[in-house]
């Protein structure tokens, strides 16, 4: 499956973005999705994921309860409504599509297509 993320932008601290990454491929409703995010400086870190139906959620917890992974399987995309955001959300964000191997939702190893990024930058 190829994916292709947007939707990053600039924002102030407090406000809202919504990241879209739209896929490519018949067989988007099987695979568990997830955004993850980096940094500059550091390692590339779990966000959220979110199950082939879309009945089960997975959030980082610097996340929860700011940030909401939605899918549309009919549309083929799977959406990061991000609220409340702060300086620390400054990052290039990434959507990636589960390689089906067994790991957990949060390891990066878990994925196997990834996007190319959107980036993400809150003013404080």
């Amino acid at each position: 499956v190829q994916l292709q993320a947007s939707g990053g932008g600039l924002v102030q601290a407090g406000g809202s973005l919504r990241l879209s990454c739209a896929a490519s491929g018949r067989t988007f409703s099987s695979y568990r999705m997830g955004w993850f995010r980096q940094a500059p400086g550091k390692e590339r870190e779990f966000v959220a994921t979110i199950s082939w139906g879309g009945g089960s959620t997975y959030y980082a917890d610097s996340v929860k309860g700011r940030f909401t992974i939605i899918r549309d399987n009919a549309k083929i995309t799977v959406y990061l409504q991000m609220n409340s955001l702060k300086s620390e959300d400054t990052a290039i964000y990434y959507c990636a599509a589960d390689g089906q191997n067994g790991l957990p939702p949060h390891m990066i190893d878990a994925y196997a297509s990834w996007g190319q990024g959107t980036e993400v930058t809150v003013s404080s």
